[in-house]
């Protein structure tokens, strides 16, 4: 068929049609899909707004006064800065103490030259699917027997175990990108293993650490088991705190949503600035 030929632009014209309908179709999927996940989340937050005759309505009302009594009444019984500062201690050491630990782990695995290299990678990460109660009576014994339960070291040292076999394998990945000969060629100029490491190959491999760290600040931030055992009045996070809305004869979903505010937005703000380093260590992986 030539290329002026009416069947060829009418094949053409159908294969544009179809390729519309696709795009369109997809985009409605999105859309859905968006809508059933984060409806709840808007549901919570509109909650922290409402009186308490238009959270119990039936049927729910759309429409409504906003009110700001909820947050007054979260800062009368909570001490919401004092909850935050703990959640981002715990989250930020946790995500220290895990790549400190991983990140050289990972390096030593990535440049043995043996066929075991990688099943050794998903051990680590088979590690990170233990069951948190599997873990929790022993750990919460052994914290009590050193005096460190309910101090911040508690919940950052059970969260690293379970995050540091994370970035051991999520780095693995990255360093096997990484080409040996770099290395070999600032040793070549007088640099020493260890400060080629340092100098050359961290560099190389900032997002891969940054993907790291947020995968642990997300699993710290939004544990729950773990500290609500581990931890005590003054030291326990945002996740913990959310359970005291619920009183011995009601649950005061005002208060919930309004703390939900401060346990949400934060560690979302922290996903949406870093989003591209997600889309990048979750493609990257264990090569």
């Amino acid at each position: 068929l030539r290329a002026d030929d009416p069947r060829r632009r009418e094949q053409a014209g159908r294969t544009m049609n179809r390729a519309r309908v696709a795009r369109h179709a997809g985009q409605g999927a999105l859309l859905v899909a968006l809508f059933v996940f984060l409806f709840p989340i808007a549901w919570l937050f509109s909650t922290a707004y409402k009186r308490a005759a238009d959270i119990f309505a039936i049927p729910p009302v759309l429409t409504f006064t906003p009110t700001l009594r909820n947050f007054e009444t979260l800062f009368e019984f909570f001490n919401v800065p004092q909850l935050t500062l703990n959640t981002i201690i715990i989250s930020f050491g946790t995500a220290i103490v895990a790549l400190t630990l991983g990140t050289p782990a990972a390096y030593a695995l990535a440049r043995l030259d043996r066929w075991w290299a990688h099943g050794i990678a998903y051990f680590f990460l088979a590690i990170r699917m233990i069951p948190p109660v599997a873990i929790l009576i022993p750990f919460y014994l052994m914290m009590r027997d050193v005096g460190l339960l309910g101090t911040y070291w508690a919940l950052i040292i059970l969260d690293a175990m379970q995050s540091t076999s994370f970035v051991v394998w999520m780095m693995f990945g990255y360093f096997r990108g990484v080409p040996k000969e770099i290395e070999e060629a600032a040793v070549v100029d007088g640099c020493t293993q260890w400060g080629a490491f340092i100098r050359i190959v961290l560099p190389t491999v900032v997002p891969g650490l940054i993907a790291s760290a947020l995968f642990c600040i997300l699993f710290a931030w939004n544990n729950f088991i773990f500290p609500s055992f581990l931890t005590n009045s003054q030291t326990r996070p945002l996740s913990v705190a959310l359970v005291s809305a619920y009183g011995s004869n009601e649950i005061n979903w005002g208060t919930m949503g309004a703390l939900a505010h401060f346990s949400v937005l934060p560690i979302v703000a922290l996903a949406l600035l870093l989003n591209r380093y997600f889309v990048q260590g979750l493609t990257r992986g264990v090569h």
